[in-house]
C-alpha cells in the first residue's frame, strides 16, 4: 500500500520560514519525480517545485529564490524549505510522487501566512 505522509505545515508571520516533509512508503522512491503543489479554494492546483530522480529542480516563478526542494532517498522523503513567506503563499500544500504509469498524492498540509 502506497502512503505519502506530509508534515511541517502551520501558521507563520510574513517573513517567516517553514519546512514541509513528505515521507513515502510502499514504492521504490528513487524511481519517482517528487513535487510540491498548492491549492487555494476556488483555484486550480499549481506546481510549486519539482525534483527529478537525479536531483534537478524546477520552481514556479513566484517562489524562486525563496523555496528549496530537496530529497533524501535514504529516508524516502521529499522536503520543501520555505523562507521569506508571504501571505499569498497561504494554501494547502500537497506532495506528489510520479513516474510513468503511477501518480500519488499526499493528503495535504495547511500553510497559513499572516501579514
Amino acid at each position: 500500500q502506497v502512503q505519502l505522509v506530509e508534515s511541517g505545515g502551520g501558521s507563520v508571520q510574513a517573513g517567516g520560514s517553514l519546512r514541509l516533509s513528505c515521507a513515502a512508503s510502499g514504492i521504490i522512491f528513487t524511481n519517482y519525480v517528487g513535487g510540491w503543489y498548492r491549492q487555494t479554494p476556488g483555484n486550480e492546483r499549481e506546481m510549486v517545485a519539482k525534483i527529478s530522480r537525479g536531483g534537478s529542480t524546477e520552481y514556479a516563478d513566484s517562489v524562486k529564490g525563496r523555496f528549496t526542494i530537496s530529497r533524501e532517498n535514504a529516508k524516502n522523503t521529499v522536503y520543501l524549505q520555505m523562507r521569506n513567506l508571504k501571505p499569498e503563499d497561504t494554501a494547502v500544500y500537497l506532495c506528489n510522487l510520479k513516474e510513468s504509469g503511477a501518480d500519488y498524492w499526499g493528503q495535504g498540509t495547511q500553510v497559513t501566512v499572516s501579514s
